[in-house]
């Protein structure tokens, strides 16, 4: 692809950072849908939502652990030769390694509560410096804008829950990172935005219905619907810059909070 190829596109080139059958396929699709050239990073490309996603939408896959400075500066470079600028980015990894679930503070062995700070804060930290370093050099829109990160988080960003002290670490981490880089980034016309998801999210199986692997099926839409968060991730990257918004909590019309 020539570089006038890359840049004639309305929409631009969003890069999703982490891959899975939730929040970051559905805007994969959905991006897709609207126009963008799309890429998806994940340290396992070959999952299959990934490979369906490539032959339904032409979403390029890449390989990445986001938790490596040198892996994401190769991953933004790939994507920057292959389809050009992202314009909009999205961290979206969850980062808990699966041993420190529902561990008291005197249980949680420290070397996985250090892995799951590094998984989450410290990759959100690599994507959002190498997405800003490229994005300065964007050409502003007709908002003025030259990109916009996104950053998915969680409940534990809000409230640190008991027996999840290394998750809440780690999502207030992502929260301060995220509130630093508006500060500094959004008077240059990045658009940076926080978005803690406060539910269980449900995304739609085989079956036709939506369920979480813990909380079990939806019922009456009490869980989350990727395909609607996703919608609220293209509506942030499209905001008028004079009501750009920074933090956008997400829950279900039944969570109790």
């Amino acid at each position: 692809m020539t570089q006038s190829e890359r840049d004639t596109s309305v929409e631009g080139v969003a890069l999703i950072v982490g891959g899975g059958p939730g929040i970051s396929s559905s805007c994969a699709k959905l991006f897709a849908e609207s126009g963008m050239r799309v890429a998806v990073a994940a340290r396992n490309p070959e999952k299959l939502v990934l490979v369906a996603l490539e032959k339904a939408h032409g979403v390029r896959r890449y390989a990445c652990d986001a938790s490596d400075p040198a892996a994401v500066a190769q991953l933004f470079g790939n994507v920057v030769q292959d389809i050009g600028t992202p314009r909009l980015v999205v961290h979206n990894i969850d980062g808990r390694v699966p041993g420190i679930f529902r561990k008291s503070i005197i249980e949680a062995d420290p070397v996985m509560a250090l892995e799951t700070v590094r998984n989450s804060a410290f990759s959100a930290f690599l994507i959002g410096q190498q997405a800003a370093r490229l994005m300065l050099g964007n050409e502003p829109d007709a908002n003025g804008a030259r990109g916009t990160i996104v950053f998915t988080n969680a409940s534990a960003s809000l409230k640190g829950y008991p027996s999840s002290g290394a998750f809440a670490m780690a999502c207030h981490a992502k929260s301060g990172l995220a509130q630093s880089m508006a500060r500094e980034l959004m008077p240059q016309g990045i658009h940076v935005a926080n978005v803690p998801i406060d539910a269980a999210i449900g995304w739609t199986q085989e079956d036709g219905t939506r369920a979480h692997r813990l909380a079990g099926t939806t019922v009456d839409d009490n869980m989350a619907d990727p395909d609607h968060i996703a919608k609220t991730y293209l509506q942030l990257h499209r905001q008028h810059r004079s009501t750009w918004a920074f933090e956008v909590v997400l829950r279900p019309w039944v969570e109790k909070w």
